[in-house]
């Protein structure tokens, strides 16, 4: 993995400030660079991180209930206008042998909600995590989220929300609906 070159970022912060034309010198603005590539190293973090490592710590169950966890906040960054989008997450699993710890979904989601996204690439991505390293029967990943590339900048549409949805696996559309109807 590949650590981020906060140099550089530090220096391109500092010629989008001269091109809209700030004095990246003045007060306000002296430590805006350092603090933009400190914030980049923080939300890119997912791109040093492995999902397979939280996935990794199972147990046996015998039971094929259906595990469900919801409201799982989240804050990623549109890779289109680099904003921010953020939102809840509900991933449910239809276990065919093993469980996972319930925090290792909510760090499964953070793997991949920092790294550059679309959202539909995030919700089928936790998917197939879950799908592959869980060996579920099953998943649906319902994602819920505002983007402020559509609320501050555009049609600045505030409170609009996009929902999508991944269904991976050995369900039917009568449990489908039966989950996401649970999921919301």
């Amino acid at each position: 993995m590949k650590e981020i070159d906060k140099t550089k970022i530090q220096k391109a912060v500092k010629m989008i400030l001269e091109a809209i034309g700030e004095n990246p010198d003045r007060e306000g603005l002296i430590d805006t660079p350092k603090r933009v590539a400190n914030m980049y190293e923080e939300i890119c973090a997912g791109y040093n991180d492995d999902e397979k490592i939280h996935l990794a710590k199972t147990f046996d169950v015998s039971t094929g209930n259906i595990v469900i966890e919801k409201d799982i906040t989240f804050t990623s960054t549109c890779e289109h206008h680099l904003m921010p989008f953020f939102g809840k997450i509900a991933i449910a699993y239809i276990p065919s042998d093993k469980v996972v710890g319930l925090s290792k979904l909510a760090r499964t989601v953070e793997v991949f909600a920092r790294r550059l996204q679309l959202q539909e690439r995030l919700t089928h991505d936790i998917a197939q995590a879950v799908m592959d390293n869980l060996n579920a029967k099953g998943v649906v990943v319902l994602c819920e989220a505002e983007h402020t590339c559509m609320t501050a900048r555009g049609v600045r549409k505030v409170g609009s929300k996009t929902l999508t949805y991944t269904v991976l696996g050995d369900i039917d559309e009568t449990q489908k609906n039966s989950i996401i109807a649970l999921m919301r």
